[in-house]
């Protein structure tokens, strides 16, 4: 994972005890003296990498407060539930290789709200997306996203509940998205009221109504996911983890592989034997695997035509592209019959 060195964390920094005598016990030992190197990783919020240059020790800590005056409420609130999030994953089974998350060591609320974990060595699922485009790498990024869509269908089969989802949720997402593109002029009214109608549309049908809640990752981008050898995942960021419709996340991934690839290639068919690919691998995991396909294709369009008009609201992004990403998810989102 990227990480830029930044310098040495003073020892009267209150953060420098805490790490030396609260937490870097759980993961080495009692240490008599700790000299704390500092790196800023890729990630969110302010996420970084504290390594002890005795021990070798390494400790990534995620700040919600950030130093543009977030709301401290908000910020408080963001890093209890992602540690509570955190070790209700890792009950459920997801703490041991292959399928990992990684282990909360402590939550500080004075330390502008830091939530510390275990710091997990892979490769950013991203990464692998990008490598393998460069290359023309089919086999790797097939063999990677076959270990994502296994952590993916353990993660749902194993938290599964009776209850039945409530796609209306879902719907009040992408009216969300809808006016975040309106206020930034990305789409207009009349786009607008064809996004709602459609909306409606796959609001009518019951099989968007019909499978059991699980607990989902809630942000389940290339971003954060890490992978290793063989079908080793690793899985972070879950802050926005919750109850919802197991086609929340593999929708999402799925978007997120189209955007790539159209992003790199300008080839918006580019993607699709890798979406093919990453959803009949999930779908392995049920007793009927074709009739499971059946189900999870008939809903994951709805899925990533909101993660394509989520990515097209993000400022990075240019006019023209953001203009394919509409219409990509429009494209989509007209599939519901």
């Amino acid at each position: 994972m990227q990480k830029t060195y930044l310098g040495h964390l003073p020892t009267d920094d209150p953060l420098h005890g805490y790490l030396q005598y609260v937490i870097q016990p759980q993961v080495s030992g009692s240490a008599s003296r700790a000299t704390y190197r500092v790196f800023q990783m890729r990630g969110s919020h302010d996420v970084y990498l504290y390594e002890d240059k005795f021990s070798g020790a390494r400790l990534v800590g995620k700040f919600f407060l950030a130093r543009n005056g977030r709301d401290a409420e908000k910020a408080a609130h963001h890093l209890t539930r992602e540690f509570e999030n955190l070790c209700l994953v890792r009950d459920s089974g997801l703490a041991v290789s292959p399928h990992y998350v990684p282990r909360p060591l402590g939550c500080n609320y004075s330390l502008n709200d830091l939530l510390v974990m275990e710091y997990c060595y892979g490769q950013l699922m991203s990464d692998v997306i990008r490598e393998s485009i460069r290359a023309c790498d089919d086999g790797w990024l097939f063999g990677k996203l076959t270990a994502l869509a296994y952590f993916l269908a353990t993660l749902h089969n194993r938290t599964a509940l009776d209850t039945g989802v409530d796609f209306n949720e879902d719907c009040r997402y992408l009216d969300r998205l809808v006016a975040r593109l309106l206020k930034i002029s990305a789409i207009g009214w009349a786009e607008a009221s064809e996004l709602y109608w459609l909306r409606d549309r796959w609001r009518d049908q019951p099989r968007m109504w019909e499978d059991r809640q699980v607990l989902v990752h809630g942000d389940a981008t290339p971003e954060n996911f890490m992978v290793g050898d063989g079908l080793s995942v690793i899985a972070f960021d879950l802050e926005r983890a919750r109850r919802a419709d197991r086609v929340f996340d593999v929708g999402r991934f799925a978007g997120e592989l189209k955007h790539f690839f159209l992003q790199a290639t300008g080839n918006k068919y580019a993607a699709e034997p890798f979406i093919g690919h990453f959803l009949w691998e999930y779908a392995c995991h049920f007793p009927d695997r074709d009739r499971a396909f059946r189900s999870i294709t008939g809903r994951v369009p709805f899925y990533m035509g909101t993660t394509l008009l989520r990515i097209a609201r993000n400022g990075w992004v240019s006019s023209d592209y953001r203009r394919q990403l509409v219409n990509e998810a429009k494209a989509c989102l007209w599939s519901w019959q």
